[in-house]
Parts: C-alpha cells; sequence; structure tokens
C-alpha cells in the first residue's frame, strides 16, 4: 500500500527509502485496515487516557522504552513491547504523538521495514473530529522475532567521546538554548541531583523546535537544510544527534535520514540523561 500526498526522501541507496510522512486522510481511510497499526508514543498515559486516534496503542516512554536509569529497556521488553502491540514483520506502523520519531528510530534499530510518522498533531486530528476514543486498545499480540540490533542508527557513550573534535563526525546538540547554555538541566527547567548541565564538547547546537509547523507537519526540504546548516553541506560526514532522552534526538535523526536523505546518522542513546550524570564526562558551558 501507498500513502498518499507524504513526504519523500532522495533516492542515495540501490532502491529509495519508504514514504514515511502519511497525511491524516490516509491514515483515516485505514483505520480498519488489519495491517495498519496506530501507535502514539508520549512521556505519560494522561493524554492517551484523555483521547488518542482510534485504535492507537501506547507506547509511554518511561514505562515501556526506558528504564529507572533512562536507558533503553533490553531486546526482550521491546520485543515484548511489539507483539502485544499487534504488529507483526510485514504491519505498517503509523506513530504520532509526543515523540513518534523516538518509535520509529526504535523500529529501525530492530529493522521494522514500514514505520511511519502521522504528518500532523495530535491537536489538529481531533480539532478537524477525525475517529477519536477515551477507550484503550488491546490488539491481538503477535510472535514477532525481532532481527539483531542495527548498529548504524545508533551512538553510545564511547562513540560520542571519540567524536569530540573529530572533523569527520558532527555532534548535533538539538535541546533548548537554556540546556546548551547549561542553565538546565532537564527540559522543564529542573537541574539534576549529582548532575552537571552544559553540552557535550565541540557540539554543534541546532534546537529541534523548528522542523515542525504549529500544525505537527514537518518542513519542506529547504527549510530543513537551512535548520541544519550548521553541519556540513556535503551530507558525507557522520552526524550524532543527542538531547536529554532521546526524544528530540530521534526527530532530528528521521528528518536529516529521510526527509533529506542524509546517511550516516545516529541517535546518541543515553543523550544527556547518561552523559550529565557521569562525572567523568567532559562538559562545557556556553
Amino acid at each position: 500500500m501507498t500513502p498518499t500526498n507524504t513526504a519523500t526522501t532522495h533516492d542515495n541507496s540501490s532502491s529509495a527509502k519508504t514514504e514515511v510522512l502519511v497525511e491524516p486522510d490516509w491514515l483515516e481511510a485505514h483505520l480498519g485496515d488489519p495491517a495498519v497499526r496506530v501507535v502514539e508514543v508520549d512521556v505519560s498515559a494522561a493524554a492517551y487516557e484523555a483521547g488518542h486516534v482510534e485504535g492507537a496503542v501506547l507506547w509511554n516512554i518511561y514505562r515501556d522504552l526506558k528504564n529507572a536509569n533512562y536507558e533503553l529497556v533490553d531486546e526482550p521488553a521491546i520485543e515484548q513491547l511489539i507483539r502485544r502491540s499487534g504488529i507483526g514483520p510485514e504491519t505498517t506502523v503509523v506513530l504520532y504523538g509526543y515523540a513518534p520519531a523516538m518509535g520509529m528510530w526504535l523500529l529501525k534499530l530492530y529493522g521494522h521495514a514500514d514505520v511511519r510518522i502521522l504528518n500532523c498533531s495530535r491537536r489538529v486530528w481531533q480539532d478537524e473530529a477525525r475517529p477519536w476514543t477515551n477507550h484503550p486498545t488491546t490488539p491481538i499480540a503477535t510472535t514477532y522475532r525481532l532481527p539483531a540490533a542495527d548498529e548504524t542508527v545508533r551512538a553510545v557513550y564511547s562513540t560520542v567521546l571519540d567524536a569530540i573534535d573529530d572533523p569527520s563526525t558532527a555532534i548535533l546538540d538539538v535541546r533548548s538554548t537554556e540546556e546548551f547554555r547549561g542553565e538546565r538541566f532537564w527540559p522543564s527547567g529542573g537541574m539534576e541531583e549529582g548532575g552537571r548541565a552544559g553540552h557535550v564538547p565541540s557540539a554543534v547546537h541546532c534546537p529541534v523546535d523548528d522542523l515542525q509547523s504549529g500544525d505537527g507537519r514537518f518542513r519542506g526540504p529547504d527549510e530543513l537544510h537551512e535548520i541544519f546548516s550548521g553541519i556540513d553541506g556535503s551530507g558525507d560526514g557522520d552526524v550524532i544527534t543527542y538531547c536529554t532522552i532521546g526524544g528530540r534526538a530521534s526527530t532530528a535523526w528521521f528528518a536529516l535520514t529521510y526527509l533529506l536523505g542524509r546517511e550516516h546518522v545516529r541517535v546518541y542513546e543515553g543523550s544527556w540523561a547518561e552523559w550529565g550524570r557521569i562525572p567523568a564526562s567532559p562538559v562545557q558551558c556556553a
């Protein structure tokens, strides 16, 4: 199945990457399709319980994707999450919510073929009176067996440490100015006991907020190129994105990889929640 009115990526491999943005009309028309599964990705259950796209399941970042130490949960837990979400190897997964790109990054880390993002906000979907409910969805579980993780989309602590001052790799900090300058540890404004605020030395600051318009639609290639103008224009170098827990970093990874056709982009999985809480980490403040 091919979604209509989608943004496409550059064909910079042997075959074009899958179209990854779906419009509200397409998703509404496919809500009853057993081959399509909708997932809301959020930081708590509150928004989902108040109302969500009909048929959507919830992936709660702090319950389902991250452990108490802000690390990605282990592979068996991820496999169980995907299975109980009713996702099989051939399922088209459409994500929306607070951090849909984080869900997409996770699925691509484990090689799922068809993953897409709804090209509007949950508010727009609701305001347009599209199918909406506060009843939880319990799909039929699958027996999906995940392949080995694709480490080409993931960076770990040592990877980032080695990339500092490496001219072949751009470290991209996509957090707010206040976080980058060291004025706050968490995006909400708080500090972390025992942690340090600031940024990774040599990191390029590129706040992710402007990648989407107010209605949640991703901006076009020209605007995206301008937003990412702080990294090399050739598109050939390695890029590592990071934020606080990975949501915003995944959004930048998605835009660079799938909307601009760039290769060699990785998400620093631990992001600042890891880096800023390790005493030995080098930290700079603007």
